[in-house]
């Protein structure tokens, strides 16, 4: 075979792999940093500012239940305490003294993204939040995010919190090696129960995720907002052995919509 066919083959092939993706009309979107990633082939498809420093938002708690499900303690029964319970402002509304497993605090974090929920992990893992972040920086470091300090396990905006798109994809392709972080990550709703003086309180943790809704070929991920990182959104679909996976920052559009699009392409192309 010539050079000249190998290299035509190759780029044949090239063009057939990145066709799905309508890379000018993602440019002219107001994102402020988009990645999307076949998880099958392992090609990044787009990519815009993919090492821009961005605050992650609640895209955070992604490393918080990581680290939380690697701790052995997700059948451990965790007290709330007043420190727990001290953030705003999404929270599971717990009372100190409530009683509840780390399981449900895990989900509590991934679903409705509570911070007390969130906190509350931190400490019982961490001992105290100080040691927790350490562990979260720690974990960065070994998996490969060079462009990542965290301060805090919920994602509240500093100047000392902050990650990148790149990075954010390795943290979550990081965490979708767990099936248990998977089987959450892809739930609508959660009910448990916290015991307090012998009485029992009902939680309903409802997902932000609008994709669980309104498609279904979404198994996750995370959802995160402030002022600062504005809408953000890590998404995975899969369809017919398919797998795409999605890191959307500080979004000016319809974030849901956009990602719909976009695993439209992907996974029919």
């Amino acid at each position: 075979m010539t050079l000249i066919k190998t290299i035509g083959i190759c780029l044949a092939l090239s063009i057939t792999t990145y066709a799905s993706i309508d890379k000018s009309e993602l440019d002219g979107l107001k994102i402020g940093a988009l990645l999307i990633k076949d998880l099958n082939t392992k090609h990044i498809l787009y990519a815009k500012d993919a090492q821009k420093r961005v605050s992650p938002a609640s895209l955070t708690k992604v490393m918080t239940v990581v680290l939380a499900i690697q701790s052995g303690k997700m059948n451990q029964a965790v007290t709330i305490t007043r420190e727990m319970t001290q953030v705003k402002p999404t929270i599971a509304g717990y009372k100190r003294g409530d009683v509840v497993l780390m399981s449900d605090l895990v989900k509590a974090a991934m679903i409705k993204s509570d911070n007390d929920a969130a906190k509350a992990i931190a400490i019982t893992v961490g001992g105290d939040e100080e040691h927790f972040v350490a562990l979260m920086n720690s974990k960065a470091r070994q998996i490969g995010m060079r462009n990542t300090h965290f301060s805090n396990p919920c994602g509240y905006d500093g100047k000392d919190h902050y990650s990148s798109p790149t990075d954010l994809l390795k943290m979550t392709e990081y965490a979708i090696t767990s099936t248990t972080f998977n089987t959450i990550s892809k739930l609508n709703s959660h009910t448990y129960y916290a015991l307090n003086k012998g009485k029992l309180k009902q939680f309903t943790a409802y997902t932000h995720n609008r994709l669980l809704n309104r498609y279904q070929y979404a198994v996750g991920v995370k959802t995160g907002f402030t002022n600062k990182a504005g809408a953000c959104l890590i998404a995975r679909a899969k369809k017919d052995g398919k797998d795409c996976l999605i890191v959307m920052m500080n979004s000016k559009v319809d974030r849901w919509k956009t990602a719909k699009q976009i695993f439209e392409q992907v996974l029919n192309g």
